[in-house]
């Protein structure tokens, strides 16, 4: 500490490069400081920081942390309570653009593996960012000073010593993301895609809040015909909302929860943080929601089984294009998703293509079969889960075509979900069975391509290596923008920022293999859940989180001008 105020006190009101000098490790009481790297202009990303308190100082007991779910559960805990700690003790505000920022990639609703915190049996190390003070682009040390040893020291204590925390706190956020990864392990033993337990609260407060809503919020109640009851290590017997494997539909009026449901199902791959209202919903680990998205990039996919005989004798087989239509880009993610082995497919017909969903008998009479090159998804969802093991959970609340096709029908009323089964059937007649899929070619899922490895250098001008994100919904990878907000499950811009680091890696460690790209990409995160996260940086930060497979490989079929084998 005295060599830090000794070197603020030397460069107060010098040039803000003179924050260079300061680079190094310090020792406090009962702390370890990293100054890890000092950026160059107040208006520049924040200064990057490491605090390491030893485990004996910390006082977390083994039992919090004594598993990799328990340890990733707690390292979210602490991540929280820094974040909290921050906006308690520190000011902010104190100059030049980012001057007095303090910040810590603790995460929205989900629990995801992260690297903002990471705990062992020697000692817990947190990552922040801090705004270095300036006045225009001159140091200032007083300033500085204040943040060092005054605002820091208490982030620290109330943040990360767990005689300063809620151990009721700590000992809930744990068993309940135990809890959580437990009941999406059990959902194949009990022949279900997914639960959603009595009780929980699906609304959220707004498209860009996904905070729980807290008023006019109606708990969820399963139906008994589909009620399901499990036993949780920590929280015993739940009763909630079994969906089996097969295919669902989920009817309704509009404005009575469709949409709600079928998010929160998109969501329940991941665990969420207690008092969310969707700690115990929980889906299928492979889940994708597939939709409609005009203006992608496609390579080399075989559409085929959906769309096949194009004008002009288009391949469909290895179609490519950088411009997809709304049932071009809709049959591909399904098809990209069976490459990366989803059980489970989501689709709200809000965000398909209606052409590529259904086509009904007066169009079929209008537009003779041989001139209508799209097979609608409608004839291929059985098919995908008869033959292939994917089932389908679809909204639907405009057409009744697919109530042959469903094993169970769902209706939300008010919010509230009513097995209407039985009523379905009894409508639905043999409408399917008018359409047989004659000699289209049956669904093949893509096993063998892979992007060239020069096509992926992630370099850009002078920068041997240029990653970054846009905010959660574009990634920037060396020349390229990847647009991303249609990916829906990707939740945190710390996985953006993993995404692109993680097809770096792959492209320096994995693409010159004579593997395909699914291989490629599930080799690389394997590497990363053994190591951590921190394999893929070349510097200390805390800013990444664990994404998908299918999140990975999403990225990757997007980017434009790819060459591929």
């Amino acid at each position: 500490m005295r060599r830090l105020k000794q070197l603020l006190s030397g460069i107060d009101r010098q040039s803000y490069q003179a924050y260079k000098t300061l680079k190094g490790v310090y020792r406090y009481p009962d702390f370890t400081l990293s100054i890890d790297h000092v950026q160059g202009d107040p208006f520049a990303e924040p200064s990057r920081i490491s605090v390491r308190m030893p485990m004996q100082q910390a006082g977390y007991p083994k039992q919090l942390w004594a598993t990799p779910v328990r340890r990733v559960a707690l390292e979210d805990f602490v991540a929280r309570a820094l974040r909290t700690a921050i906006r308690e003790r520190v000011r902010g505000g104190r100059g030049t653009g980012k001057s007095g920022l303090v910040e810590i990639c603790a995460g929205g609703q989900q629990v995801l593996r992260r690297n903002a915190v990471i705990l062992n049996a020697n000692a817990v190390e947190a990552r922040l960012t801090m705004g270095l003070p300036a006045a225009g682009r001159r140091v200032l040390s007083q300033e500085a000073a204040e943040m060092f040893f005054r605002e820091l020291p208490a982030v620290v204590a109330h943040g990360m010593a767990y005689r300063q925390l809620s151990p009721q706190a700590a000992e809930l956020h744990v068993k309940s993301v135990e809890d959580q990864v437990y009941l999406r392990q059990w959902l194949d033993s009990a022949g279900l895609v997914a639960f959603l337990a009595d009780g929980s609260i699906l609304p959220r407060r707004s498209g860009i809040d996904d905070r729980p809503l807290t008023e006019g919020a109606l708990p969820l109640r399963a139906p008994e015909s589909l009620a399901r009851t499990v036993k949780l290590p920590n929280a015993g017997s739940v009763r909630g909302m079994g969906v089996p494997r097969g295919v669902t539909l989920v009817v309704g009026g509009g404005f009575h929860g469709k949409s709600t449901l079928l998010h929160a199902l998109e969501r329940g791959v991941y665990d969420h943080v207690p008092g969310d209202g969707r700690e115990q919903v929980a889906t299928s680990p492979s889940a994708m929601k597939v939709r409609a998205e005009d203006g992608r990039a496609v390579s080399r996919v075989d559409i085929s089984p959906f769309i096949d005989r194009l004008p002009l004798g288009r391949d469909t087989q290895r179609f490519t294009t950088d411009n997809a239509s709304g049932s071009t880009s809709q049959a591909a993610a399904i098809m990209e998703a069976m490459e990366c082995g989803t059980q489970l497919l989501l689709v709200d017909e809000d965000t398909s293509a209606t052409n590529f969903m259904i086509r009904d008998h007066r169009m079929q009479s209008l537009v003779a079969k041989e001139k209508e090159p799209i097979t609608p998804f409608l004839h291929r969802i059985r098919e995908l889960f008869e033959r292939h093991g994917v089932s389908t959970v679809l909204v639907m609340g405009g057409s009744g075509d697919y109530f042959e096709a469903a094993d169970t029908v769902v209706m939300l009323d008010t919010y509230q979900p009513v097995d209407v089964t039985r009523e379905a059937r009894r409508l639905a007649g043999n409408d399917l069975q008018r359409l047989p899929l004659g000699t289209v070619a049956g669904l093949k899922p893509i096993t063998t391509r892979r992007p060239r490895r020069s096509d992926l250098n992630a370099g850009y001008g002078r920068r041997e290596v240029k990653i970054g994100a846009r905010g959660q919904s574009a990634l920037l990878y060396g020349k390229h923008t990847i647009e991303l907000s249609k990916v829906e499950q990707l939740v945190d811009v710390g996985q953006t920022r993993a995404v692109g680091w993680l097809i770096h890696y792959y492209a320096k460690h994995g693409a010159q293999q004579p593997i395909s790209l699914v291989a490629g990409l599930r080799s690389a995160l394997s590497e990363v859940e053994d190591r951590g996260l921190d394999i893929l940086l070349p510097w200390t930060a805390g800013n990444l989180a664990m994404p998908r497979l299918h999140e990975l490989a999403a990225a990757v079929n997007r980017m434009r001008g790819l060459q591929w084998d």
